[in-house]
């Protein structure tokens, strides 16, 4: 069921992180496009019944999750989507980075280190804004957080263990907070640039099919303009 709040009557919330796969459940899907049936039993129905179930084992009664609380046809919707999303993961009261690609064995070992969760655009800022990450296998097995798994995080994506800390993004500049995404990708050119927003604090229109060149010459603009 999706529920829609505003201001300061945001009750405390759990948030999804994760790599888009085939057959996300949509926001059409969930709001009449699909049965409930058929919703179940799309590919990626398996996440969302994870953070639900996760989020209700940690009491919380709403979860948010990209691929279906977003109207995507909508591009107001997914303009303001895109400008609040970093503080949308920074208050949530929890953060999930489910990797579909991290199998636990019997043994205990795991392939966190190899996950593709971090090579992505956009899971850089879901990395940085929550004060904490909670990391999960496919079979969502807890994996460890953000702050227990720091070393590895830090040896994979290069990013300074003080930014991992809650550390203000002011300490870190521009310069340094861009070239945490230099070894990610995007889907969509334009959001390569577009993903760094949150990240370097500022706001910008998005215009999809400008691409990344364009994209990233008006990021830039907004980075150096003074004041």
């Amino acid at each position: 069921m999706l529920a829609s709040f505003n201001g300061d009557k945001v009750p405390p919330y759990a948030i999804l992180s994760h790599r888009w796969g085939p057959e996300e459940v949509t926001f059409q899907d969930i709001s009449g496009g699909k049965t409930e049936a058929e919703v179940k039993c799309m590919l990626g129905y398996h996440k969302i019944q994870f953070c639900v179930q996760q989020a209700w084992k940690d009491r919380f009664c709403f979860c948010w999750i990209d691929t279906c609380c977003i109207d995507k046809t909508s591009s107001a919707e997914l303009q303001e989507a895109i400008d609040c999303m970093f503080s949308w993961y920074r208050n949530a009261a929890k953060c999930y980075a489910y990797l579909a690609d991290v199998h636990t064995t019997s043994s205990g070992h795991h392939s966190f280190r190899a996950s593709t969760w971090f090579t992505r655009g956009w899971t850089l800022q879901e990395l940085i804004a929550p004060r904490t990450v909670d990391f999960f296998s496919n079979e969502g097995k807890w994996l460890g957080d953000k702050k227990s798994l720091e070393q590895d995080i830090h040896e994979v994506t290069g990013i300074p263990a003080s930014a991992l800390q809650d550390t203000p993004l002011v300490a870190f500049t521009h310069s340094q907070r861009m070239a945490w995404m230099n070894k990610r990708n995007t889907t969509r050119p334009e959001d390569k640039a577009y993903a760094l927003l949150g990240v370097l604090e500022i706001r910008m229109n998005i215009h999809y099919g400008e691409g990344y060149d364009s994209a990233l010459k008006r990021l830039m603009k907004k980075v150096n303009r003074p004041g």
